[in-house]
């Protein structure tokens, strides 16, 4: 199925939980948080959030750094 993942067209298995994708993409969930049309989504509701046609997500990864 078509859906948009950071502003690009991609394809996922019909029926994909967001946690799936993150795991396709071999992305840690606990280092990244994720946006499903427009709503932040608990770490909880991953595994339990399918997708469907057209559904956007954004991925956003934490990053560190600072002055020494």
């Amino acid at each position: 199925m078509d859906v948009r993942i950071n502003g690009k067209p991609e394809t996922v298995p019909d029926g994909s939980s967001v946690k799936a994708v993150l795991a396709l993409r071999d992305l840690d969930p606990a280092l990244v948080s994720v946006e499903h049309n427009g709503k932040i989504l608990e770490r909880s509701d991953l595994e339990t959030t399918l997708l469907a046609a057209g559904d956007e997500l954004e991925i956003l990864f934490f990053m560190g750094g600072g002055q020494a």
